[in-house]
């Protein structure tokens, strides 16, 4: 499955993620701010994405799930990607967020391993409480979205095409 090109976005507070894979390597990224100011705004930055980048699939955290931690608005936002997706013709692939470690910032190690490119964006310490989040974890995020399609379960790409 590593030959599909899989674009995957992930939403958090007042912030917007998104890795471009294509044949299992990173061929873009970004992080956008401006973008989630509105559903509208956020559609129209990833149609942009869409049309340049043209991927086999797009990836969205499936806010359906107990897991999901998501609020209100960023579970908004996520829905209006996938019906974009579906609009556009493109697989619409919403997997839960995986928690494969003990924090996102021993996550974000271990994806800069795989994905050495972004490593400028690792946070240099990890946050205490009372700090705001880097805005650059929003983007393992995506990665991670990302990972679970590619190295997943084929059965998960199947039950998205129908």
């Amino acid at each position: 499955m590593a030959a599909l090109s899989v674009l995957a976005i992930a939403v958090a507070s007042g912030k917007a993620g998104y890795v471009f894979l294509s044949g299992g390597k990173l061929q873009d990224w970004g992080i956008t701010v401006q973008a989630v100011r509105s559903g509208n705004e956020l559609v129209g930055f990833v149609q942009g994405l869409i049309n340049e980048l043209r991927p086999d699939v797009v990836v969205t955290e499936d806010c359906t799930v107990s897991t999901c931690r998501k609020g209100d608005k960023a579970k908004a936002l996520i829905r209006s990607l996938a019906k974009l997706a579906s609009h556009n013709g493109v697989l619409d692939v919403d997997v839960p967020r995986p928690r494969t470690y003990q924090s996102k910032y021993e996550e974000a190690e271990a994806l800069v391993t795989t994905y050495p490119e972004v490593a400028g964006h690792l946070p240099v310490r990890k946050r205490r409480i009372f700090d705001f989040e880097p805005r650059s974890m929003v983007l393992f995020e995506a990665i991670a979205l990302a990972q679970e399609v590619i190295n997943g379960p084929p059965k998960r790409v199947a039950a998205a095409m129908g």
